[in-house]
């Protein structure tokens, strides 16, 4: 395999591949080396590419592998968590303020969501697989996976309305 066809082969999803450590590892800078890392092992191993049937579903299993063992490694204590993933410039400064509440709130509610919902909301909701192409990534079958989606939307829906009502029952 040549350095273009390789290329060819990764360019459309190594934004997703991004996405889904920066999700998983929050930093940007974590979410870079992390893509960095899968993208040089991809290449490391670009003969055996040709055995995967879904080399993007093969890779994002390998990130999401990757992140969470650096989450786990003594390294993920001095993460630091950075969030600039949302900007409106027509909105008044108060409901700007507000927006980004709310998207920060959100954020740290899905932090705080179990490993594996975590990542089924992230393939699902933000880089909008389907449930097929989740199921080869986490390897757990399309009920399962809509079942922990279900839940993970359940508590930030939840969690979110108790924080907005300020405690009024």
């Amino acid at each position: 395999m040549t350095q273009t066809d390789f290329t060819k082969l990764v360019l459309p999803f190594k934004d997703k591949v991004f996405r889904l450590a920066k999700r998983l590892l929050v930093s940007r800078e974590e979410a870079e080396d992390a893509t960095q890392e899968i993208l040089l092992k991809l290449w490391n191993n670009k003969q055996k590419i040709a055995e995967y049937k879904n080399v993007e579903a093969f890779s994002m299993t390998m990130t999401k592998n990757f992140c969470l063992d650096r989450l786990k490694s003594k390294q993920a204590q001095n993460l630091k968590i950075v969030h600039s993933n949302y900007q409106d410039n027509n909105t008044s400064l108060q409901k700007e303020v507000e927006n980004k509440d709310s998207v920060d709130w959100v954020s740290k509610i899905i932090e705080e969501l179990p490993e594996q919902q975590k990542i089924i909301l992230q393939l699902r909701d933000i880089e909008e697989y389907d449930f097929d192409e989740i199921a080869k990534v986490v390897d757990m079958n399309p009920t399962a996976i809509r079942v922990a989606l279900s839940r993970a939307r359940k508590t930030i829906r939840e969690k979110l309305t108790n924080t907005h009502r300020y405690g009024i029952k």
